[in-house]
This record gives C-alpha cells, structure tokens and sequence, in this order.
C-alpha cells in the first residue's frame, strides 16, 4: 500500500529531514513510528499524505507515485485517508459538527446520513455536547479529538495521526487509542507517530524508530 524507494527530504536551508529511507507498509498494517523530536516521523507522515514530496527517491500510495500527483489530483488521494496532524487544520467558522460532517459533504453523501454518523464519532471523543461550539472555545485537548472524530468520519483505508494523544489525558487517550484499534481490526492502515509508549504496547503492531532522518530499528 505504502513504499518508500531511497527516499530523502530535504527542507530549504539544507535541513535532511529524512535521509535515504526504504520502507514498505501493507495494506491492513499498524504501524508505529517513534523517536526522538526531530527525528523525521512528521516528515515521513506528510510524505505519504502528498502534504510535502520527497527532494529523490519514489514514495508510492496505492501505487500512485507521489512526485508525480499534479495538484488536481492530490484531494482524490487524500479521499480514502484520514489525517491527525498537531495543527489541527480545523475550520473557526465552522461549529463543531460542521467541521466534522464536512468531509462527508465533499464525498456527496446524504444529509442526514452524513449529520448521523458525524454525531456518532463525536459521541466517541467526547464531544456530543458541544457539536454546536465553535473549536475556538474548546481547549488543545477538545480540539485534538475534534480533529480526530473529523479523520474517522469517512471510515478511511488508511489513518495517519501526529501524535495524536499528546494534548490528551490518559483516560480518553486510551480511549482513542481504542478507536484505532476497532478501525484497525475492520482492516484500516494506520501509520501512528508517537511517544506513548502505553498505546504502542496496547495495540501492538509493528514499529519503525527514526533517528535524525533514518530507519534505525523495525520491530515487530
């Protein structure tokens, strides 16, 4: 589903933030990325997600290559993944509810339909009673699972989440970790980067740790 082929990110300064990496994620896989900050595991995640490409080497998702997506077509990729990222990206002029069911309006389903399943996945993170809020007046925390419950929505093939517990007290990160693993078991693709080293032991999987911009360790 995923591959990496001698891929190497270099930002504008001169910055390698990943260097020559090879990498291979399956279809069906949990995948856990962990190292030190700074590391490349954000990187790496923008890098399948088409948000940065890579400066040499073929990242391929479902066998499109990457450097190759004009900008027309990157929405259509991102389509079948949900995406935790630590900048939220959430809409202030929309309420709640309207930043959740948003992705299910782009993909035409119906109305009610839509307004159903988003109450649903907010319910999950907690948020059922502020659906009518605006995300300016919830906290970090609040707007982390917002940003989530908009991720799950659409059920995607494959989740990619940025630390997606940081802001999150223990209780509803084992919550949401729990979520992952029901997705995971129905058979989505989810590449976590973390340092919650309770979730990585919960769920299981499979392990990449990056150390300044390589792959030092796969562990199963």
């Amino acid at each position: 589903m995923i591959s990496f082929n001698q891929v190497t990110k270099r930002y504008p300064g001169g910055h390698e933030a990943l260097s020559s990496i090879n990498l291979a994620i399956e279809k069906g896989e949990l995948v856990f990325l962990t190292g030190h900050s700074g590391a490349g595991k954000s990187t790496l995640l923008k890098l399948i997600a088409a948000i940065e490409r890579p400066t040499s080497g073929v990242v391929s998702v479902n066998g499109q290559n990457i450097s190759r997506l004009s900008q027309r077509a990157v929405p259509y990729l991102r389509r079948n993944i949900g995406l935790v990222f630590q900048d939220h990206k959430l809409l202030f002029d929309r309420t709640v509810i309207e930043n959740v069911v948003l992705p299910l309006d782009i993909a035409g389903f119906d109305r009610r339909e839509a307004l159903k399943r988003a109450r649903a996945v907010i319910d999950k993170v907690g948020l059922l009673k502020r659906e009518k809020s605006n995300p300016v007046s919830l906290s970090g925390g609040e707007q982390q699972r917002l940003c989530i419950a908009r991720a799950l929505v659409s059920r995607p093939a494959l989740l990619l989440a940025d630390e997606p517990t940081g802001n999150l007290d223990a209780g509803y990160a084992a919550d949401i970790m729990a979520m992952f693993h029901d997705f995971h078991q129905v058979g989505t693709t989810l590449v976590i980067a973390t340092h919650d080293d309770r979730a990585i032991s919960a769920l299981g999987g499979r392990t990449l740790h990056l150390d300044h911009g390589k792959i030092t360790e796969c562990a199963a």
